[in-house]
């Protein structure tokens, strides 16, 4: 992986940290659901159900559009950056998935602000902040380049996502990492595809995921806010 600079990898690895202060270990994204349903009960189905996400919404939805944003920051063009703002949260199918997306990139820009870029200010209770929104603003801010924001950015939702089955499964600490060693190794070529996707082909939906999220928002007993 080429970086444009040392400080540019050390930047991206302190905005896919787990340890970064924007509540991403509070949600499952419908996977305790899914657990509790018992659609989701070993590691194999933990990889088949996180691979599937990946396939039919990060790969065709998040990531294309984060490179857009990551283009409107870069050309400073703030229609351009509300315009797939506003797509992205009308592609979450769900009131949870929704709130998860605003409550972190409002963290995000909370925490951007206090670390000194002030451009973040509105957005911190911006009715359109998405975390894509606001780790690309962080990204072009920081000198990394739009490829690795994309890896970097699906690097952080399967690290979550993995964590999460660890917890709920439950599934042991090697299994974990050996999960994320097999879904990991098709971020690459998921990365180039979304540069290369056209406007038009930017769309996807998880039915399993739509369907565990609602049942979640009355799930009676819960560790995870989506």
């Amino acid at each position: 992986m080429a970086m444009g600079t040392d400080l540019a990898l050390l930047r991206l690895l302190q905005l896919v940290s787990p340890g970064l202060p924007i509540g991403m270990y509070s949600y499952s994204q419908g996977l305790e659901r899914a657990v509790d349903d018992g659609w989701v009960s070993n590691a194999t189905e933990a990889g088949e159900w996180i691979g599937g996400l990946i396939d039919s919404c990060m790969a065709c939805i998040d990531l294309p559009i984060l490179a857009r944003l990551y283009d409107g920051w870069e050309h400073n063009a703030e229609e351009r950056i509300i315009y797939w703002s506003q797509i992205l949260i009308a592609c979450r199918e769900t009131a949870e998935l929704r709130a998860e997306d605003r409550q972190t990139g409002q963290a995000l820009a909370r925490l951007l602000d206090a670390l000194a870029l002030t451009k973040m200010q509105p957005w911190i209770r911006h009715p359109e902040a998405t975390l894509a929104t606001v780790f690309s603003f962080a990204a072009v801010n920081w000198g990394i380049t739009q490829r690795e924001t994309l890896i970097g950015y699906l690097w952080s939702w399967l690290e979550n996502q993995v964590l999460c089955a660890v917890k709920l499964v439950p599934l042991g600490q090697v299994a974990g990492q050996r999960l994320l060693m097999d879904l990991a190794g098709k971020i690459p070529v998921l990365v180039d595809e979304a540069l290369s996707r056209a406007d038009a082909d930017i769309g996807g939906s998880a039915f399993g995921l739509a369907l565990a999220s609602s049942r979640h928002e009355m799930q009676y007993s819960r560790l995870f806010r989506s």
